[in-house]
């Protein structure tokens, strides 16, 4: 009985890869934290990618984790950006209820020169384009997309004109990405990746204390508008700005010790963690239902030493198929 007792008061924190949902009844705050660690560490280094590359794409992973375990329904979430910079291609998606990859192009040549300037934020390394936010229910409805202009800000302000755009409720979000470097169980020196987030969102009974300046009128979420900000908002938008990167990514610093610093005053009440995963979507199934579409000469130019190899993006598996078996059965 003393064991049982003696249990009643411990907190089971939820570690890295982790996301905890979060509300803070006091100012009409929902939302949702993470760290990520191992998880992530493993989708970069598959990869090895230079580090503004991974740092930028550690960003990525974790906007779309934030948003993507939102989704109240079997489906996907993709954030994907396209922009003129060195890092033209960013791809990062969540399937429902754990699953996580991601994927960036960049131009090496291009990358170096950005590196040599000292050009090596994540918005100068985009470039000018635009970011897509996609929903798929698969065949239970429509896929959704919203599109938000790369402009030269920042990852965590794209994202929150997305929230207005496409939802209209006002939302911050921040994200954070850190190299950390110490040694394993054994002394021997180790690198690793990590990266956190929040998104904080404004969500009262009344709709009308939801109401935002016009987007074009170019001042954002600070509610300079003729209706002004709702006090609760302002108060938790504020919060949330005190935010250092560095107690995003910090081992030491977990999720819910984050949350509390923040919002202790008003009281903040966590919820069941939901654990995220590393798990590409490919199989040799999918992609040789993809080859059977080939025309035979399209199946001939490529072969390579009398066979066909393709290998995914995303997570690096190669599949190897005989020609013979993506002949169409007579």
């Amino acid at each position: 009985m003393a064991e049982a007792a003696a249990a009643l008061g411990q907190f089971d924190f939820a570690g890295d890869d982790h996301v905890v949902p979060f509300q803070v009844e006091g100012l009409d705050v929902r939302g949702r934290a993470v760290q990520l660690g191992p998880m992530l560490d493993a989708i970069l280094e598959r990869h090895h990618y230079p580090a503004p590359v991974a740092r930028l794409l550690a960003e990525v992973v974790v906007l779309t984790v934030l948003l993507g375990t939102s989704l109240k329904f079997d489906g996907k979430f993709t954030v994907q950006t396209k922009g003129d910079g060195p890092v033209d291609l960013l791809v990062a998606d969540f399937s429902t209820p754990e699953n996580v990859r991601a994927y960036a192009r960049f131009d090496q040549a291009l990358l170096n020169k950005a590196i040599a300037a000292g050009e090596t934020e994540p918005e100068q390394l985009l470039g000018r384009g635009v970011l897509a936010f996609t929903i798929d229910q698969g065949k239970f409805g429509q896929p959704y997309q919203g599109i938000v202009a790369l402009d030269g800000t920042t990852l965590e302000d794209i994202a929150g004109v997305y929230f207005r755009q496409s939802e209209q409720i006002p939302t911050r979000v921040r994200l954070a990405a850190a190299e950390l470097f110490d040694r394993d169980d054994a002394g021997k020196p180790r690198h690793r990746w990590r990266a956190g987030g929040l998104v904080a969102q404004f969500l009262p009974e009344a709709p009308e204390r939801m109401r935002q300046p016009d987007l074009h009128g170019g001042d954002g979420d600070t509610g300079s508008g003729p209706h002004g900000e709702d006090d609760s908002w302002a108060e938790a938008r504020s919060l949330v700005e005190t935010i250092d990167a560095d107690e995003l990514t910090d081992p030491l610093v977990g999720t819910e010790r984050l949350l509390f610093r923040l919002f202790h005053e008003r009281g903040v009440r966590v919820y069941e963690p939901r654990a995220v995963f590393d798990r590409c979507s490919c199989s040799r199934d999918k992609i040789k239902g993809v080859l059977k579409g080939f025309t035979a000469e399209e199946i001939e130019a490529s072969q390579e030493d009398g066979e066909i190899a393709v290998t995914c993006e995303f997570c690096s598996t190669t599949y190897r198929f005989e020609p013979a078996e993506l002949q169409p059965v007579e």
